[in-house]
C-alpha cells in the first residue's frame, strides 16, 4: 500500500485507498455509479467494505502485545492488540462505515457525535453539534468514520469537542471520498498528527459544499431524503 502526502506544503498524513487498484476502488465506483446508487443496501454495503478495509490498514499501526493464548494441545505466543481504539462516526451518513468498522474492531469502545448541516435561507449553513456519547478519551486511539470529508467542518468540530472532553493520543479520519478543500482545512484547524484514510480523493467543492465529481448525498443515498432543518 503506498502513502501519499497530499501536499509538499502540509504535513498531514493522507493515505488514499485507491491508488493502487484493488476490490476497493471498485466498491468506491460503485458508490459514484447514478445507475447502481438506488440500491440502498448495495450503497450501504459498499460504504461497510470501504471501511473494513481500512480498519485491516489501521490496525497494522496500532501498538501490539505478545499473549500467551492456551490452545487444545499447548499454548501459542500471539500478537494481539495493546488496546482497543475508540470508534467515532458522525450520525447519521457514518453509519454504515461505523459497522465496517465493528466488523474488525469488534471489542472498540464507541462514540456518536451529531454534527449536521443546519441551513439557512440564503443558502448558506453552519455545522450544528447537539449530542455527544463517547467513553474516556484519555491516551486512547480514535477513529472518526464519516462518507464525506467536504468542507471539513463536520470532523474539524467533532475533534475540537473531543480534544474538549480528553486527552486522546492520536486521531484516524476514515472516509469514502475527500475533497482537498476538506483536507486542508481539518489540518489548517486541528494540526498534522491526524492521518486521513480515504477511498478517493476529488479536488472540487460546489457552491453549496457537495464534492464533485464526488457521489451526491451520502445519508439520503443510504438512508431515504430528510427535511432540512
Amino acid at each position: 500500500m503506498k502513502t501519499r502526502i497530499f501536499a509538499t506544503q502540509y504535513e498531514l498524513m493522507v493515505i488514499n485507498l485507491s491508488e493502487q487498484h484493488s476490490l476497493l476502488s471498485n466498491w468506491v465506483s460503485e458508490l459514484r455509479n447514478v445507475e447502481i446508487q438506488g440500491d440502498r443496501m448495495r450503497f450501504r454495503r459498499n460504504l461497510e467494505r470501504i471501511a473494513e478495509v481500512a480498519a485491516f490498514e489501521i490496525s497494522k499501526q496500532l501498538p501490539w502485545v505478545t499473549k500467551e493464548i492456551p490452545t487444545p494441545l499447548g499454548t501459542h505466543e500471539s500478537k494481539v492488540l495493546k488496546e482497543q481504539p475508540v470508534l467515532a462516526t458522525i450520525l447519521r451518513a457514518g453509519l454504515p462505515m461505523h459497522t465496517g468498522m465493528l466488523n474488525y474492531f469488534d471489542k472498540a469502545d464507541n462514540a456518536f457525535v451529531s454534527a449536521y448541516r443546519k441551513h439557512h435561507r440564503d443558502g448558506s449553513f453552519e455545522i450544528s453539534m447537539e449530542y455527544m456519547s463517547c467513553p474516556d478519551l484519555n491516551d486512547r486511539v480514535v477513529i472518526i468514520s464519516d462518507p464525506m470529508l467536504a468542507t471539513g467542518a463536520s470532523v474539524v468540530k467533532t475533534i475540537q469537542h473531543m480534544k474538549a472532553e480528553g486527552n486522546p493520543a492520536s486521531f484516524h479520519v476514515v472516509v469514502a471520498i475527500a475533497c482537498s478543500v476538506g483536507i486542508e482545512y481539518l489540518e489548517r484547524e486541528c494540526g498534522n498528527d491526524i492521518t486521513i484514510w480515504c477511498g478517493d480523493i476529488d479536488e472540487e467543492l460546489t457552491a453549496k459544499s457537495y464534492i464533485v465529481p464526488g457521489l451526491g448525498d451520502a445519508g439520503d443515498l443510504a438512508f431515504g431524503a430528510k427535511l432540512q432543518a
